[in-house]
């Protein structure tokens, strides 16, 4: 989620996508939902209004400072879990059962490329552990596409979905992995559809052609909603399908 024109669109697109795919669950990551850096309380409890089960994070979880202690509320909202004891707020949480679906969403950031943060993998196995008899979806806030696609085999069978976030650009390697795990190596971004990750296309121009530092603002456009529908079996945690989608659809206009 990218800014304000990703808020906007999302406040408009998702009721309607909500109608159409009738989801058990929502799960927005709103980590550069504020300004294109971080998520403030004010628009999580947006989110939730519109219809959001629970809200990931990333590597900019903190970069608006009143969120820390909204971390610590007790609402779906998760952030990395793999970083430091002691750093407020949760990396899993369990959401209320629908439908005889019991559902842990889980946040991890990856470590190639990124700041430092603890063996995302060691945890998973502790997250996999822990909600046995529950679907597991994990986001996996990371940058690289190899360590991407490893943490994907890596919880084969053991999760329901694996599904990652942080390059904002929607890749077309949708899975179902061995034992009923779908996949995902980036969802792509709810943002600014003409700009460079979301942010302003000038500014990014401006930067790449001089190496001087730049100040990013996000693009003034409009959005787009990426995301991904999943269908599980309720009964044994297993995905069946998983399916790209984007509003407005390219297709329509």
């Amino acid at each position: 989620m990218v800014g304000k024109p990703g808020r906007e669109i999302v406040a408009r697109g998702l009721p309607r996508l909500i109608e159409q795919h009738r989801p058990l669950f929502v799960i927005i990551n709103g980590e550069n939902s504020a300004g294109g850096l971080g998520i403030t309380p004010a628009i999580a409890d947006e989110f939730f209004a519109l219809g959001a089960d629970a809200i990931t994070l990333g590597n900019h979880a903190f970069n608006k400072r009143e969120i820390a202690p909204y971390l610590d509320s007790g609402r779906p909202i998760v952030r990395p879990g793999n970083m430091p004891n002691g750093t407020p707020g949760i990396g899993k949480v369990d959401l209320q059962e629908k439908d005889g679906v019991k559902l842990t969403v889980a946040n991890l950031c990856g470590r190639v490329y990124m700041d430092s943060y603890g063996d995302p993998f060691a945890l998973a196995d502790v997250y996999a552990s822990d909600c046995a008899g529950r679907h597991l979806f994990l986001d996996f806030h990371a940058e690289a596409t190899s360590e991407k696609i490893a943490m994907g085999m890596h919880l084969e069978g053991r999760a329901t979905a694996v599904v990652g976030t942080h390059t904002h650009v929607t890749t077309a390697d949708e899975t179902i992995l061995a034992g009923g795990t779908a996949y995902i190596t980036d969802v792509g971004m709810c943002g600014p559809v003409n700009s460079v990750l979301g942010m302003s296309r000038d500014i990014i121009l401006q930067r790449f052609r001089t190496t001087l530092p730049q100040r990013f603002e996000v693009a003034n456009e409009p959005g787009v909603i990426s995301g991904v529908v999943i269908d599980v079996l309720k009964e044994n945690g297993q995905a069946t399908a998983i399916q790209r989608i984007k509003f407005p659809d390219p297709n329509e206009q």
